[in-house]
């Protein structure tokens, strides 16, 4: 079955990036964690969670991150349609 919207940009983020989260105060931490229940989200904020599951700081070594943040940004726009979509698709 071929996954598609968030099923799918997760998937590119952890299987093909890496972007998997972390262990943080010994419990598992997942972008899926840091995103509300509902309300709008933007491309940029999920990028940040992104880095913030990761326990990056998603603003440090800009230079080093700029790319990975703007290829996120870009496959959440492709796989959610738009770089801003309610919260509820990203479950």
């Amino acid at each position: 079955m071929t996954k598609t919207g968030y099923e799918a940009l997760l998937d590119l983020l952890c299987v093909t990036w890496g972007f998997c989260g972390c262990v943080k105060n010994d419990r598992p931490l997942h972008v899926d964690d840091l995103i509300p229940s509902s309300g709008p989200v933007t491309a940029d904020q999920f990028v940040e969670w992104v880095f913030l599951a990761d326990n990056m700081n998603p603003n440090s070594e800009p230079e080093k991150w700029q790319g990975h943040k703007d290829a996120i940004r870009a496959a959440f726009i492709e796989h959610m349609g738009g770089d801003v979509v309610d919260a509820a698709h990203l479950q």
